[in-house]
């Protein structure tokens, strides 16, 4: 037996006794040793073959320091510990810029809501690639295709931040199967059809649509409307993250979920 690798045979197996020949499918169990972490780094394997090449892959990341030993935090505590890094600029997306706080905003709500729920109590290092792809199937059957693709940025996110600050051997976001998002065409009603859409309406409900149809503003802008004399303003309201044009701080809440993923994780 190679150094570092050890037969594992089942339970039933006649050579666990030393009584006969083994009569099971044995396995390989590999490790290496991480002075760094004090502990033993251990994977199983089908064959011989594949031990001996993860053996030799694992002990080139102890001596560089690019492999550490999994440890028992979960996902939601690398979840939190993420997104408050993200926060504070410490974390940065693939493009190397800083998190919109927007982008932040959708990412903990949508971590929260889907996410957090099924896989906050799981150790990190023991959630694979077919976890996350039940709760991508899941999630299909309640929500659109964009709505899960968004649910799946943060994720992929927390997991390039742990393959660097945890030293896990796998990113089990890769290769997951996520529903093809189609775009649409936007329709847009012509002066005439605008007009005959308008005259519809009751009368006290006319100018809000007309404003929506021919001053092209968001609906959170339209929800923060106020109404002065011969002018209309949309104002900034922090605590439902609504704002006006004008002031260009923030973004509308009901457009970090259009522009949720359009923010490089």
């Amino acid at each position: 037996m190679a150094a570092g690798i050890r037969t594992r045979h089942g339970r039933s197996c006649r050579s666990r006794d030393g009584g006969g020949r083994c009569n099971c499918t044995p396995s390989y169990e590999a490790w290496v040793y991480s002075k760094r972490d004090d502990k033993k780094i251990r994977k199983t394997f089908k064959s011989m073959v594949e031990a001996k090449g993860w053996r030799a892959d694992a002990e080139r990341g102890v001596r560089t320091r690019t492999l550490r030993a999994p440890t028992g935090v979960t996902f939601g505590q690398v979840a939190r510990e993420w997104l408050e890094k993200a926060e504070r600029g410490e974390v940065e997306n693939r493009s190397g810029e800083r998190y919109k706080p927007s982008a932040l905003r959708g990412y903990r709500r949508v971590l929260s809501r889907r996410i957090l729920p099924e896989l906050g109590g799981a150790r990190l290092a023991s959630i694979e690639r077919r976890d996350l792809q039940g709760l991508v199937n899941r999630l299909k059957t309640e929500f659109s295709a964009s709505t899960v693709k968004n649910a799946v940025m943060p994720v992929r996110a927390i997991y390039r931040y742990a393959l660097e600050e945890y030293g896990l051997e796998i990113n089990p976001t890769a290769g997951l199967k996520l529903p093809a998002v189609k775009g649409g065409r936007d329709r847009i009603a012509d002066p005439v059809e605008a007009e005959a859409l308008l005259a519809a309406l009751p009368e006290e409900d006319r100018p809000r649509w007309a404003t929506a149809m021919y001053a092209g503003l968001r609906r959170g802008e339209l929800l923060a409307l106020r109404l002065g004399t011969g002018r209309l303003r949309a104002e900034q309201d922090r605590r439902r993250g609504v704002v006006g044009p004008a002031s260009g701080e923030g973004v509308p809440e009901e457009r970090d979920r259009a522009t949720q993923g359009s923010d490089p994780a």
